[in-house]
């Protein structure tokens, strides 16, 4: 085993951290995508709207104990864009982030549609369409409700991605008496579950780029073809560019109103310094206090 390790062993810093997103976000939707299609595909029989919510709720939480300590598991686009502007993620780390997680979660709707191939052609009549009582292709991508205008869904899913920001940024923030490190992801999914089941209802959700590019692609490929782009008047760029733009807004929130005022004095120390999403000024902060700590414990032995 040891051998094999050795062979295996990937030695790029960068590599290592796109192996995890792509297979952290790989688990968060397939547990969304699943739930979607188990719910869908039965009719309501075997699940509802709640299920689809905790699915992914507990996607979030599972994925993020996965890559947490490799890449920080940022699972979206846009909160890989927000760690970029707030110093926490390379700018040179974006697009091969943003393009891992679009193919973790690609590989994901492709495993559930093999998976469910059979039903969905049971309940679809063998038609794979957008529109209609029998669509499937909701099960994969987000799509707006029909009294939506564009402006209103822009918004619904800018608002969404910004809360999902302006609550999980204060989680690991070590001046605002952070959550300990273990309860990050099972809080972070609860966060997730209160959007999910207040702020879904007009688009789906989405509120994550690589969550509807991603299995959109997939449906592109597998046969429902291109109106699952051109639907709706083109509507596919709106989950993509509103998320980005409301993570950074969310973001901003957090600074202005809350970061910027907290005492830089009150450290805690007990704030993991392994958090891959920890600015580095931040990082060299801790380490000098923690060696001066040592030194004066030296001093004292």
């Amino acid at each position: 085993m040891e051998v094999l390790k050795g062979r295996l062993r990937v030695r790029n810093m960068l590599f290592r951290e796109l192996m995890a997103e792509t297979l952290a976000t790989f688990v968060l939707m397939m547990f969304g995508c699943a739930a979607m299609a188990q719910v869908k595909l039965s009719r309501g029989t075997k699940g509802e709207y709640l299920s689809v919510n905790m699915a992914f709720s507990v996607g979030v939480m599972s994925a993020m104990y996965l890559a947490r300590g490799v890449s920080g598991a940022h699972l979206n686009p846009a909160v890989s864009l927000s760690c970029c502007v707030l110093g926490r993620l390379p700018w040179s780390k974006l697009l091969p982030y943003c393009l891992s997680q679009v193919l973790g979660a690609y590989i994901a709707a492709a495993v559930v549609f093999l998976m469910y191939y059979d039903a969905i052609m049971d309940y679809s009549g063998g038609v794979l369409t957008v529109y209609g009582p029998n669509e499937t292709a909701s099960i994969f991508a987000t799509y707006p409700s029909d009294y939506l205008s564009l402006g209103g869904s822009f918004f619904d899913q800018m608002v969404g991605t910004g809360m999902i920001m302006l609550c999980f940024l204060p989680l690991d923030d070590w001046r605002n008496k952070p959550a300990s490190a273990d309860l990050v992801p099972p809080l972070t999914a609860v966060v997730l579950m209160g959007i999910s089941q207040s702020m879904s209802s007009n688009c789906g959700g989405g509120i994550n780029p690589a969550r509807d590019l991603g299995p959109r692609l997939l449906t592109l490929t597998a046969g429902w073809g291109t109106e699952v782009f051109t639907c709706y008047n083109y509507w596919f760029w709106v989950p993509i560019v509103a998320p980005m733009v409301g993570a950074v807004l969310g973001s901003g929130l957090y600074l202005v109103f809350v970061q910027w005022h907290l005492p830089d004095s009150e450290i805690n120390e007990t704030n993991d310094l392994q958090f891959k999403t920890m600015d580095i000024k931040t990082v060299k902060k801790l380490e000098i206090i923690k060696n001066n700590n040592a030194v004066e414990m030296a001093h004292k032995v």
